[in-house]
């Protein structure tokens, strides 16, 4: 979140197209039906303290725009995504990500 905001908006755009493309990628074309939960999980690449919610605040903006784009739900308001939830982050040296989990309630 830190590097987001200090970050110049050309600049936030063109990761904010990339990430689009790799999340139609993953997922487009496919209808998920809302209201949704969204749980997060970070892997973090070492036991350096991490402050998990700007990882997840980015993550989570970039993600439920992208989806909302790609035309997988109508909207990314409260009337469809009703809960975020992010659980304890993980040490994983080999494989640092976000895992994202969308469940239809």
């Amino acid at each position: 979140m830190n590097a987001y905001g200090n970050t110049n908006s050309f600049t936030n755009n063109e990761v904010k197209r990339a990430y689009l493309e790799l999340i139609r990628e993953q997922i487009g074309g496919k209808v998920i039906q809302t209201p949704v939960e969204i749980t997060y999980r970070v892997y973090k690449a070492s036991k350096r303290r991490l402050d998990k919610m700007n990882v997840v605040a980015v993550t989570s903006k970039y993600l439920l725009d992208a989806i909302t784009e790609c035309g997988c739900w109508i909207d990314d308001n409260d009337d469809f995504v009703k809960t975020e939830t992010i659980l304890p982050t993980i040490l994983d040296r080999n494989n640092p990500r976000v895992e994202i989990i969308i469940t239809s309630i």
